[in-house]
């Protein structure tokens, strides 16, 4: 029953916002009856789909996306920010109406206005064009995120000075995904294109910092032989996340689950670390990977990462580089830690998906969730790097922040005098 209500309250909020904004079309006195009729005729097109929608959910599951499912959530997204920014830009003008008329209302009571003068001004068709251009905008960028930005990968390139490296690891290169949530993927022939990047940077190795699913760890199947091509000199190497956790908890027996899930990380080639560490060695000198299992700061998230234990037995005069699919990790526990990791990587913000970068500038609404976001870091001699992720989760798209591979070169910074 309360389900019920709370669905009638939805369905009656987004029928009153329908409403309001097809009358706010009325100023477009030259275009309101094709403009309204577009509107409607767009409304209904989206009601039907939902209906679809949550049919083909309850008929088939989630745990695997495909292209007409994908760009059909991904529409309704974009059309119902398009109809909550256009109403509020008619909200917002007609309170500035409203206030005017007011202001009529008291020149009128002070004799200043005749009675047969308007009071309330109308809407002016300049502003609801102006608020449809408003809503236009990313309602476009939204178009583009869903049919071509979640799959555009790019390479962040980033050069990590570190005093200590070793002569032998001056130039080493790390190539860094993160967040693939495969059970989003809805094509692996633009999948590939992404994996053919990785390659083609010819990397000494490779790590994954976590979400490898959506929340079944079957939604990988069909993309580990894949994930199993890309090639590394040195080795791949991979820890958990938050999603990786979900069927898990889920499970009636998640110590099967868990044994199954590693054994996809073992057919894929990557070495997973769940706080332990590896030696990496060249020449006869050592830097240190360490790897750690999720730890996140909201009490959502699990917190099953222990450093301690990861960098048991481990000397201080090493290289350290962990690798933790939380940020929030690095900021609570890490930074301050007295073992000196390096260098920390982690991914989990997918910058939010939406956002502007260019050069050194960047802004995403991921940074009113988390103070450390996307994009390198230092404080404490310690650097964290956060990867703005592979894969996309929620709405079907990325507009702004695309899907990264991150090329991480260490290089040996001159000795401080």
């Amino acid at each position: 029953m309360d389900r019920i209500i709370f669905f009638s309250v939805v369905v009656s909020l987004f029928l009153a916002l329908d409403f309001y904004n097809v009358m706010g079309l009325k100023s477009l006195s030259k275009a309101v009856k094709f403009t309204q009729t577009l509107y409607v005729v767009v409304s209904i097109f989206s009601y039907t789909a939902l209906v679809y929608m949550i049919l083909y959910n309850l008929n088939h599951g989630h745990h695997l996306s495909h292209e007409v499912v994908n760009l059909v959530n991904g529409i309704l997204f974009a059309i119902v920010v398009f109809k909550f920014i256009f109403g509020a830009f008619l909200l917002v003008h007609d309170g500035a109406r409203l206030l005017m008329a007011g202001f009529h209302y008291v020149k009128g009571m002070m004799g200043y206005m005749s009675a047969d003068e308007v009071f309330l001004p109308e809407r002016k068709a300049p502003m609801t064009m102006l608020g449809l251009m408003a809503a236009g905008i990313p309602f476009l960028s939204m178009m583009y995120g869903i049919t071509k930005g979640k799959y555009q990968y790019t390479v962040q390139k980033i050069e990590v000075e570190l005093p200590h490296l070793p002569e032998t690891f001056d130039g080493y290169k790390i190539v860094q995904i993160s967040d693939v949530h495969s059970g989003s993927f809805d094509s692996k022939e633009k999948v590939q294109t992404g994996i053919d990047m990785i390659n083609q940077l010819n990397p000494d190795i490779v790590v994954f910092t976590g979400d490898l699913v959506n929340s079944d760890k079957d939604e990988i199947d069909p993309y580990i032989s894949l994930f199993a091509d890309i090639k590394a000199q040195d080795g791949k190497f991979a820890v958990l996340g938050n999603h990786d956790y979900m069927g898990m908890y889920r499970s009636s027996k998640p110590s099967e689950y868990r044994m199954d899930l590693h054994q996809k990380f073992d057919d894929m080639g990557f070495d997973l670390l769940n706080n332990e560490h590896r030696r990496l060695e060249k020449n006869g000198e050592i830097i240190h990977l360490i790897g750690v299992e999720n730890w996140g700061d909201s009490r959502w998230f699990p917190k099953e990462g222990d450093l301690d234990a990861a960098v048991n037995g481990l000397s201080h005069d090493k290289v350290q580089i962990l690798l933790s699919h939380d940020p929030t990790h690095w900021e609570k526990i890490v930074r301050d830690h007295a073992f000196p990791v390096d260098l920390t990587l982690s991914g989990h913000t997918h910058g939010f998906q939406f956002g502007v970068k260019w050069a050194d500038f960047q802004w995403s609404p991921a940074q009113f969730r988390y103070k450390y976001w996307a994009g390198l870091y230092k404080e404490n001699n310690k650097h964290l790097y956060i990867n703005r992720g592979f894969g996309f989760l929620g709405f079907p798209g990325r507009v702004g922040m695309w899907p990264e591979i991150t090329e991480i070169i260490l290089t040996k910074a001159p000795q401080e005098i």
